[in-house]
């Protein structure tokens, strides 16, 4: 305890290197007791309300014991969970810096194995003390920390048993009385209103589509989004028809609708090409007013199709915990099969390789 104690003071590990080596005992007691010694110093100084400068050296200590092999490997964690469950808020954040700025060493080989459990425990604690509405910045923070922390393939972040999200429902305007689609607006015309720089003119108006842009076309957009949300429905003879039918109308307005990059003037596809490679969108917004403009948007357009080619890979594919039952007729695999040369046909130039990456 002494030791560490003056390893604290002089901020360096070398006293407790040097005690370890002479203390008798085994190197399992010896190692237990100096991970005791390190939360008896913690505890002091959690009580004395020492500065979390303190508290975060007690830690690098025990970071460099683990890296000497003079304690377990657990130990850090240890003490990180201590302070966390101790401090208040305000002063978690700046104790959650460190584990931040040190996430290479919690993945390397020394520190992963023993810890992993112990941070996403740490994390999860904090995020049930933690407002959604008031500590967003903090919560988004622990999350992609744990993006950061955990690979790709790791289990308690897959979903194993092939489950969908149910809840996940799309809005959309399902009654047709209230629907403004197919209704000519002629308002602006009527007031010979200029082109201004920058704007279409006649000459360079859209390609109009050969199927009509009408509510009938917006419900059964709309509609497939159920049939993304639970891909199980394709499976019942009635749903397949009616995703069939909806399919093919959507994909043939893909092709016969224009993309908006090959109709816009010079200054707005230079926009383009600058700023519209990275576009996310965190929910579809199902506005009829915004139908003409979603189905020449080339990101928008790339959602769909990658929604297509994930259920297509879902209906043919092999998985664990799909029921026996579920199995595709020669017809619907042939459909299928022509339906995924389409989604190809149709993809942008720009996001064409992007899809193409994807493993049907």
């Amino acid at each position: 305890f002494k030791s560490t104690r003056e390893a604290l003071n002089n901020k360096n590990i070398k006293p407790l290197l040097s005690t370890f080596s002479q203390v008798p005992g085994s190197e399992n007691e010896k190692k237990c007791t100096l991970d005791q010694a390190f939360r008896g110093v913690l505890e002091e100084e959690i009580i004395n309300h020492s500065s979390c400068e303190n508290v975060l050296a007690i830690i690098s200590l025990a970071i460099g014991g683990v890296t000497e092999g003079i304690c377990t490997a657990s130990t850090p964690f240890v003490l990180l969970g201590d302070v966390l469950d101790c401090l208040p808020l305000d002063q978690c954040d700046t104790i959650f810096t460190f584990v931040e700025k040190n996430v290479a060493t919690w993945k390397s080989n020394t520190f992963y194995s023993a810890g992993k459990n112990y941070l996403l425990r740490m994390c999860n604690d904090l995020l049930r003390r933690l407002s959604k509405s008031q500590n967003t910045v903090f919560c988004g923070r622990i999350q992609l920390f744990l993006a950061r922390l955990f690979p790709l393939s790791e289990k308690s972040g897959l979903n194993l048993q092939s489950q969908f999200n149910l809840e996940n429902v799309t809005v959309f305007n399902t009654n047709e009385q209230e629907s403004t689609l197919g209704q000519k607006h002629t308002e602006d015309r009527e007031e010979g209103m200029d082109v201004e720089e920058g704007e279409m003119g006649d000459e360079e108006a859209p390609t109009t589509c050969s199927i009509p842009i009408d509510y009938n076309l917006y419900r059964k957009f709309w509609s497939l989004q159920d049939y993304f949300r639970n891909p199980v429905q394709c499976y019942e003879k009635i749903s397949w028809k009616t995703f069939l039918k909806y399919s093919e109308e959507v994909l043939a307005v893909f092709k016969s609708y224009k993309l908006d990059d090959t109709q816009a003037s010079r200054k707005k596809m230079e926009e383009l090409k600058t700023g519209g490679e990275h576009v996310y969108f965190a929910k579809f917004l199902t506005s009829e007013k915004l139908m003409d403009l979603q189905l020449s948007d080339s990101n928008f357009r790339r959602h769909i199709l990658l929604q297509y080619l994930i259920l297509f890979q879902y209906l043919k594919g092999q998985v664990k915990f799909k029921s026996s039952n579920y199995v595709l007729t020669d017809e619907q695999s042939l459909w299928i099969e022509d339906t995924t040369k389409s989604v190809y046909q149709v993809s942008s130039t720009r996001n064409k390789p992007m899809i193409e990456k994807m493993e049907i």
